[in-house]
Parts: structure tokens; C-alpha cells; sequence
């Protein structure tokens, strides 16, 4: 009993450009599926235009209507690695019968290996965006990042990375990852170095309140002034129906399936489109981890409000003065599974490179705010052309562009 592995996921691409690609899956359920999937998706640069979700609780169908970025060129190699992720996330049909539910979630939980990229070069601008998209397109997770200029013109990158392929640790992959920077950084690299360090380096939390204060601030930007979530009992005897109609924004269905994920919701049937003018609506009926209807009206408020909150403002985003120095802070909140929002470094690198704006320190790290934990990119602003940019078209061209709006 069970579904061949090709059946699994099946990708049909669009032979129109202007039309989306459609993705079926078709997999044992399990919670947070969805959050995996969309995490993925948003990996790969797809925007989900439309979507539909159905479960038994033990299976599962999705259908996903999905576009690329036009600057991504998208060929069959791709579209397979694309397909091959996503199976990778699905539990094995075994799992929906009981079979290796204890052994898929003990792998889950193992510890992946963290390498350093220890990268010596000489400073230019987009330099950091350059080095993070070769990183990216290597698939290669960016867990940590430390980047020092000096005054000579030479900066120092430190690149804490995982690899989704798990081939770091071998000379053929460090080979075709030093070749891949070298194709792009040209002389300007000095020197390149790759090893093996604990993953005891990018485990660590702290706490800031500078940082609380800066991320928790109400002025900071939202995605628009209002977001409609509602829940109702009574069109399922079985089910809690809630109803979103918000502003569509980059990663919007992976911030609604994290946000489930993270308050161990099932979806039994969900659907997704977005209308004209990036308004959309989600329908969800949903039931807690017990198979029951959320009746409790404080549970009821706290998810409404939490997922207010993460649909208004799924990133924090302000320009702050340390000082004599200007620094940029972008803020994400971690999954409760410590898995992260991909490609905002990327994204962040690339609207400073657009607006013409070097860097001169920048740091990842993992912080505690109130109960929860967030991933903070602090990024230290070149004052040598004495920031012609004003901050505030700083603040705005880094929020529009992790937001998938129009571009700088």
C-alpha cells in the first residue's frame, strides 16, 4: 500500500510565462507540513498566487499555483531540485500507517553539521549580496555572519553555513564552492578557507535590551493599517473556520503555516487566492492538536492576535544611531522548531546594493525578546560618503524589497 515516489510531488510548469506553475502533493499529513513546504517555496524565489489544502488528518492533497521571479532563470535542473525538496520534506507514505513516524523525527532532530567560510577579499560595493546569492544558489544555509572592513580596502567574511546536500564536508564540494565564488568575485579574493567548526557557534541566544526596545517599537513598519482575522463554529460541526483578508507580502502563506505550526493547529481544508490590488483571502477550518474545535475564546483571541501580528509585521525593519555610527536592524521571529526565514540576508544585501549603500559591519545572531526568540541581522552602515542615502529610503527600500513590493 502506498504512492510512487514520483507521484509524491508533481510539477506542472506553465508553457505561458504570464500563467503559474502548478504544484500537486500528495503525502501523509503531519503538523506543520505546510510551513515546511511554503519555507521551501520561499527558498526558491515562488510566490504562491493561489492555493488549496484538504486532509484526512493521515493524508493529504495540496494544490499550489506558484511564479517565479522573472530574474530567476528557472530551467529542468531547477524545477527537479525544486521537486526533490519538496519530497525531502514529506513524511514517507510508510509514516500515514505508523510505520517510521519515530525515525523520520529522530533524523529530523539531528544535528547538522556548521561549516566557517572564512573569506578574505578586497571591499567594493554589492560585495556582500554577490557572495550571499552564490552562497544561496549552492544551496548552502547562511547560520551566522560576521563582516569586517578594514581601512586598507580589504574586508573579512565570515560565513557560518549548513549544507542542504551535506556534502561540505568532502573536496569536491569545497572545490565547486570556491570555483562558484571565484566565477563571481574575480581577483578581488585574496584568500578562501572552509572548515568545520561546533554547532555550538550559531546556538547560542542572548538577550538585548537595546535590541527589545529598537525590534518592539510601534513606529516600526507594517504591511498595511489592518488585517482582518476572524474565527466562527458554526459552518463545521467539527471544525473552527478562520477567515484572513490581509495585504498579500512576500512569504504571506508561510507566515500564516508558521504561525499554525507554532500553535500546533491542524489544517483540514484550507484555500488561498489573491485578488486584484495584492488583497487576499484565506479560508481555514482548523482544529487544535486533539482533533476538537477551538472553543476556548482566550485561545481564540491569542491565535486572532498572533496572527494579526505576524501578518502586519512579519519583519522588523528601523535604522537606528549607535552613536556616532548608523546601523540598519532587520528582526525575524525563529520558528518554535528553530528553523529560519529564508533569504533575508540575501534581500537585505541586495536593497543596499540597490540603493547604493556599502557595508561596513554586519552580524547574524539569535536573540530573546519577551518569550520569543528572534533572528537579527545588524548591518553597520558605511559613513565614508557621509550616507548620501537618507535613512528613512533606507528603512523603506529594505522593507519593500523583503516585502516582494515594488522594486527601489
Amino acid at each position: 500500500m502506498g504512492i510512487l515516489h514520483d507521484d509524491v510531488v508533481i510539477i506542472n510548469q506553465s508553457k505561458n510565462e504570464a500563467e503559474p506553475n502548478v504544484i500537486t502533493i500528495n503525502c501523509p499529513d503531519k503538523t506543520g507540513l505546510g510551513c515546511d513546504l511554503c519555507r521551501i517555496l520561499l527558498f526558491f524565489g515562488l510566490t504562491i498566487v493561489r492555493g488549496d489544502v484538504s486532509t484526512d488528518g493521515k493524508w493529504c492533497y495540496i494544490v499550489l499555483w506558484v511564479i517565479p521571479k522573472p530574474i530567476i532563470k528557472w530551467d529542468t535542473c531547477r524545477w527537479e531540485l525544486l521537486k526533490n525538496r519538496l519530497i525531502g520534506t514529506c513524511p514517507s507514505c510508510s509514516s500515514a500507517f505508523g510505520i517510521s513516524y519515530y525515525s523520520s523525527e529522530l533524523q529530523s532532530s539531528m544535528v547538522t553539521d556548521v561549516f566557517l567560510i572564512k573569506l578574505f577579499c578586497y571591499d567594493r560595493k554589492g560585495l556582500s549580496h554577490d557572495i550571499t546569492t552564490v552562497l544561496c544558489n549552492l544551496e548552502l544555509n547562511i547560520k551566522k555572519v560576521k563582516v569586517s572592513t578594514t581601512p586598507v580596502g580589504t574586508v573579512m567574511n565570515l560565513f557560518f553555513v549548513t549544507d542542504t546536500r551535506e556534502l561540505l564536508h568532502t573536496k569536491m564540494r569545497q572545490e565547486e564552492t570556491y570555483e562558484a565564488l571565484v566565477d563571481v568575485m574575480q581577483a578581488a579574493i585574496i584568500s578562501c578557507n572552509i572548515e568545520k567548526v561546533g554547532p555550538e557557534v550559531t546556538a547560542c541566544s542572548q538577550a538585548s535590551p537595546f535590541l527589545s526596545s529598537a525590534i518592539t517599537n510601534d513606529v516600526v513598519l507594517r504591511t498595511s493599517n489592518n488585517v482582518s482575522v476572524t474565527m466562527d463554529n458554526s459552518f463545521s460541526p467539527a471544525h473552527t473556520l478562520v477567515q484572513i483578508v490581509c495585504q498579500d507580502h512576500k512569504g504571506l502563506l508561510y507566515d500564516i503555516m508558521r504561525t499554525l505550526k507554532d500553535y500546533n493547529i491542524q489544517i483540514s481544508y484550507g484555500r488561498f487566492y489573491i485578488k486584484q490590488g495584492r488583497k487576499c483571502e484565506i479560508d481555514l477550518f482548523i482544529t487544535q492538536a486533539d482533533g476538537k474545535k477551538i472553543i476556548d475564546p482566550s485561545m481564540q483571541r491569542a491565535l486572532s492576535s498572533r496572527l494579526q501580528m505576524e501578518l502586519l509585521r512579519p519583519l522588523r525593519v528601523v535604522v537606528v544611531s549607535r552613536g556616532p555610527d548608523t546601523e540598519l536592524l532587520v528582526a525575524n521571529p525563529v520558528e518554535l522548531s528553530s528553523k529560519r526565514r529564508p533569504l533575508v540576508f540575501h534581500d537585505i544585501t541586495l536593497a543596499l546594493k540597490m540603493l547604493n549603500t556599502c557595508i561596513f559591519l554586519a552580524e547574524i545572531g539569535r536573540h530573546v525578546i519577551g518569550d520569543q526568540e528572534w533572528e537579527v541581522y545588524r548591518v553597520l552602515l558605511d559613513e565614508g560618503a557621509s550616507l548620501s542615502t537618507p535613512r528613512r529610503k533606507i528603512e523603506e527600500g529594505v522593507w519593500k524589497l523583503l516585502m516582494g513590493w515594488e522594486q527601489i
